[in-house]
């Protein structure tokens, strides 16, 4: 509960109930009777419950809302999709009772279904009025999202209706050419010419590694992907009559040629042209992302770096000019359409692509939420993945088995379409695509993409996003406010997640990373859910004699609001820490045979354990270092219940674990420690990098499941800064 006392004279209480799932009617009824009945005495009915509270139901409402919040409908009824819970065995009997209950109500609604476990999927045209109406009789609702037109609908548009809407959207764009951020798309080249990109993409911003390419797209994958890299969703955008704020800059360097295919020993030095001909070109962009959705399956063996993955580890690390970028690229594609696909038997078996095994770059695969053919023609269909579900396009890095040192790969996952099937025949459809701009404007406006593809381009969008509001985050946080803000959908779970022990996680973040990544959690903090961020230096190695050893380690000691933790007793917090660094590769075959040889360093991250002391926990850390040193696999046993647990979570360059534990017992737990490992910087002496100094990221948030619970107002400022300790 929270009171403002802005006016002096009128004081607001603002309340939060919780209400178990099969009783809001129950509730609603009896705020119906507070309003319309009487009690002996003249007072309304239920006066002690509901007195002070109002507008319940449009609260409800919105909070069952799972879609933007612009698109929740008002007087004017829209189509809308009803999410009804119903176990398997009583789905039709649920289904049933729910068309008698809209056609009780009055509420429009189509007799098509879709059924998933635990879920039934209705199209019903309502307002605002009349959902309230369902929701006060009705207590199976699970959510309600708009039912938004699907791609198809903009694709089967005339070219003079699709050119109706470009202009449209096109005249609600705001852009601003000074922005800071700028999305540079590695790619077969963007013709800026469309209605939708000409006032974002410059001319001098469409480049070329090879001056003889021209800068054109002439395969039409460049220009999908900028529609995606610049509006995110354009479906919603396109629906929308709000303005469309565009912060970032695109650029494009073409670094696939015209004809024919580059030679794969070429892959990493065209890379490398590619990211050195934007930053010739316009070098006060500082926030740069680079996007990529070119891959390979040539030269991949279980995660091993190659000469492409090296050279983007470079390129990314800074190692030839101490600049850090970020790079996004896609894990690379399965082809659901061939003869002996099976889902997801064949996205298991299928290897993540070069050179996404990258240690610093963002990989991304693709989940989907697209499930739905607006297609009268078709009948009987149904989708490949279900809601939530592994996108049937995606690779995975399970063949690499559950002892590889190598990263766990993809790092998140974004919407990248479905396939239908209608008895034992697989297809594509333009309804289980994301909507994006054609490369031919003169011919047609809107086009769909899929794949890794199309997840690349939105997580670029979406880092985008983050950058511009952040604009003084280093790469690294970049990297690490997205994989923060991931969570697995239920639908991941259900598919995955077995039993729940360690080596069931890491197969879930082999195949779907840490999730889908919320752009509202990266950037915001809520009262029952902060997030903290540090950016700090460290030198991990020292020299003595000669001899190389670990240097320093930070230690923080957290701000939290200890007294609001402790006040809630044994009631579960969730506490998660997540550390970003960009490493330098091994320049040597020899070294890709140790996990301590290809990465010039390593970091860590410990926190102290209930009631554990600041010098037991000092000691311990010391003891963890000398382990690493010693090359000692250490086991979970005694230690705190991680999510991950620390055998995974150390693999690669980004680090992400949470855990679950009462706010008393977290209260307690102010500490947390980055320490060095070894790495070839600490080998190689006659290298001479033993001694450069290296950025890395640390983030932490709390989460409580109550929002009544007020965690930011005693936290308003950064972590502390951190004490070295030799």
């Amino acid at each position: 509960m929270r009171e403002d006392f802005s006016d002096a004279t009128q004081v607001t209480t603002y309340a939060t109930v919780f209400i178990p799932a099969d009783q809001y009617s129950y509730f609603l009824n009896k705020l119906e009777e507070y309003n319309t009945e009487v009690v002996k005495s003249g007072k309304p009915k239920n006066k002690n419950l509901i007195e002070s509270i109002e507008g319940i139901r449009p609260a409800l409402l919105r909070a069952f809302w799972t879609d933007n919040i612009v698109l929740l409908p008002r007087a004017t009824p829209i189509w809308c999709e009803l999410w009804v819970r119903a176990e398997s065995q009583a789905a039709e009997a649920i289904r049933n009772s729910t068309f008698y209950k809209l056609e009780t109500l009055g509420i429009e609604f189509k007799n098509q279904f879709i059924q998933f476990p635990q879920r039934i999927v209705l199209l019903i045209k309502a307002n605002e009025s009349k959902l309230i109406e369902l929701f006060a009789s009705f207590d199976l609702i699970a959510e309600l999202r708009s039912a938004r037109e699907t791609a198809e609908f903009w694709t089967n548009l005339p070219p003079f209706e699709q050119a109706s809407w470009a202009n449209d959207l096109s005249n609600r764009i705001s852009f601003s050419p000074g922005g800071r951020v700028a999305v540079c798309l590695l790619d077969e080249g963007i013709n800026n010419g469309h209605t939708l990109l000409s006032d974002v993409v410059a001319d001098s911003d469409c480049m070329a590694v090879n001056p003889n390419w021209l800068t054109d797209d002439n395969g039409g994958h460049g220009t999908a992907m900028a529609g995606l890299t610049i509006f995110g969703d354009l479906e919603l955008a396109l629906q929308s009559t709000d303005i469309v704020e565009i912060k970032h800059h695109l650029e494009s360097v073409k670094i696939l040629p015209p004809h024919g295919r580059n030679q794969p020993d070429l892959y990493g030095d065209i890379t490398r042209q590619g990211v050195s001909t934007a930053e010739i070109n316009e070098p006060r962009r500082k926030n740069r992302i680079f996007c990529m959705a070119v891959t390979t399956n040539e030269s991949m063996d279980k995660g091993r770096p190659s000469s492409w993955s090296a050279a983007l580890d470079i390129i990314t690390s800074g190692y030839l000019d101490d600049v850090q970028r970020l790079f996004v690229i896609s894990a690379g594609n399965v082809f659901p359409l061939e003869n002996d696909y099976i889902y997801p038997d064949t996205n298991l078996l299928s290897e993540i692509e070069n050179p996404a095994q990258s240690w610093n770059a963002l990989t991304v695969g693709a989940y989907t939420e697209k499930v739905v053919i607006n297609d009268q023609t078709i009948t009987n269909y149904a989708s490949c993945a279900q809601v939530g579900q592994l996108s049937p396009f995606s690779s995975t890095s399970l063949l690499w088995g559950e002892k590889s040192k190598w990263p766990l790969k993809p790092d998140v996952v974004m919407e990248g379409g479905n396939i239908a099937k209608v008895g034992v025949q697989s297809f594509e459809h333009h309804s289980l695509e994301c909507l994006t701009t054609y490369f031919r404007p003169t011919q047609r406006q809107f086009d769909t993409i899929n794949a890794t593809s199309a997840a690349t381009a939105k997580a670029s969008w979406l880092a985008a996003q983050i950058w511009e509001a952040y604009p003084q985050a280093w790469p690294e946080t970049i990297r690490a406010l997205i994989v923060h803000s991931a969570k697995w959908t239920e639908a991941m779970k259900l598919q995955f997640l077995t039993n729940r022990s360690k080596l069931d996680y890491r197969k879930l973040l082999q195949t779907c990373g840490f999730g889908v990544p919320s752009l509202e959690k990266a950037l915001y903090s809520f009262d029952n859910s902060l997030m903290l961020i540090a950016q700090e230096l460290i030198s991990p190695f020292r020299k003595e004699k000669d001899a190389i050893s670990a240097n320093e380690m930070h230690l923080y000691t957290l701000p939290w609001p200890k007294e609001a933790l402790a006040d809630l007793g044994a009631q579960d917090v969730t506490l998660r820490i997540t550390l970003s660094y960009f490493i330098e590769p091994s320049p040597g075959e020899r070294g890709w045979r140790n996990r301590y040889q290809y990465a010039s360093h390593g970091l860590r991250f410990d926190i102290n354990r209930p009631t554990e002391t600041r010098s037991v926990f000092t000691r311990r850390i010391n003891a963890a270092i000398q382990a690493e040193e010693d090359e000692i696999e250490t086991t979970e046993t005694g230690r705190l219940n991680w999510c991950i647990g620390s055998n995974n979570r150390h693999l690669g360059s980004i680090h992400s674990d949470w855990l679950t534990i009462s706010g008393a017992e977290l209260s307690t737990m102010d500490n947390i420690a980055i320490y060095p490992v070894r790495g070839w910087w600490k080998e190689r002496k006659k290298e001479d990098r033993w001694n450069k100094i290296v950025r890395y990221s640390l983030l932490v948030s709390i989460e409580t499941p109550s929002i009544e619970i007020d965690l930011y107002t005693p936290i308003q400022n950064l972590i502390r800064v951190p004490i070295t300790i030799p």
